[in-house]
């Protein structure tokens, strides 16, 4: 007997329900798309997902700590990288954002990450050291190249008296 699940997604005629089957069958899909109106094979809603692939810019902050990781070297780690972009932009920068967005950077494959020794200072704990990737410096290049050019094309601005 094929154990049926319920879940919502979205398809290209708007919000309906996945009825999810398992079945040892291949002759039948293993589970359908259900809209209001229709009953669609799930390929149209993969191949969707597949054409709406993660943004490949970066954004200000995830530049900062590529450029930070590679300024600070083998002591790029989580509280010297987040005093280096207060010393920056001159505000504070959560430790916890500084975290989140490396591991965000590291699951897209642009830093890695080690675990350095436990030290008595930090009560046993170790510090995870950042290193940038070779793609991870590519981005970085490429972002430099986008934004340098997009600056050449402003135009001057104009003072005006007040």
């Amino acid at each position: 007997m094929p154990l049926l699940w319920l879940t919502w997604g979205f398809s290209p005629r708007g919000m309906g329900f996945f009825i999810l089957k398992s079945s040892s069958s291949n002759k039948s899909p293993p589970f359908f798309f259900l809209s209001f109106d229709f009953l669609l094979p799930p390929m149209h809603f993969f191949a969707i997902v597949e054409k709406m692939g993660g943004r490949s810019y970066l954004g200000e902050l995830e530049l900062m700590l590529l450029l930070t990781v590679i300024q600070l070297g083998d002591d790029a780690y989580g509280v010297p990288i987040a005093r280096a972009i207060e010393a920056q932009r001159g505000t504070e920068v959560s430790v916890g954002s500084v975290y989140a967005s490396l591991e965000r950077l590291e699951a897209k494959g642009l830093v890695t990450s080690t675990l350095g020794d436990p030290t008595p200072e930090r009560g046993g704990k170790a510090k995870r050291f950042f290193r940038i990737t070779k793609e991870g410096l590519t981005q970085v290049h490429e972002t430099r190249r986008v934004l340098t050019r997009l600056w050449q094309t402003l135009p001057e601005p104009k003072l005006e008296r007040l």
